[in-house]
């Protein structure tokens, strides 16, 4: 394991709380089954854009600002254009106390904003999908790099020969 498998590692088990800049409302945004996963991960998700502000996603309202929460947050995702995200950064440093990580999406990045958070001791990661990484560090993901989606105890072809030659079928 690298040792920013580690750090990912560390920072993914850790969290308890997330706050996601820019959650779409749409089911087929990344943004939104990014949200769904770690909801379903048992993190508390708190959507925050405020084009959808007092609307429910996965049974959590949508506050229109980082500012608006009311509690605890663990790590700030962002789903913005990487020129967005200063503000956004700035904002979470002024208004969220304790919280410990600024994780930018894929394609995300912001060296300006990165250096900011780090300097006030915050864990800094970018272009990065907290669901991938939670995925491929914590075994959900196949030799394919997808979850197949089925639950089986029969063992796949390449997995099967595998067995066999190791003495194990």
């Amino acid at each position: 394991m690298t040792p920013q498998d580690k750090l990912h590692r560390e920072i993914l088990a850790e969290t308890q709380t997330i706050a996601c800049v820019g959650v779409s409302l749409n089911p087929v945004r990344p943004s939104n089954y990014v949200a769904r996963y770690l909801s379903l991960r048992g993190y508390r998700v708190i959507p925050v854009n405020p084009g959808h502000a007092g609307k429910t996603l996965y049974g959590a309202r949508v506050l229109a600002r980082l500012s608006d929460i009311d509690g605890p947050v663990d790590m700030v995702d962002i789903f913005r254009r990487s020129e967005h995200v200063l503000p956004i950064v700035a904002e979470a440093l002024e208004h969220l106390e304790g919280l410990r990580t600024i994780w930018m999406q894929i394609g995300v990045r912001n060296e300006e904003a990165a250096a900011l958070a780090k300097a006030r001791g915050l864990n800094v990661v970018q272009d990065r999908c907290p669901k991938i990484e939670y995925q491929r560090l914590f075994g959900e993901l196949r030799k394919g790099g997808f979850n197949t989606g089925i639950i089986s105890s029969r063992l796949h072809s390449g997995e099967q020969r595998a067995a066999n030659t190791a003495g194990l079928a």
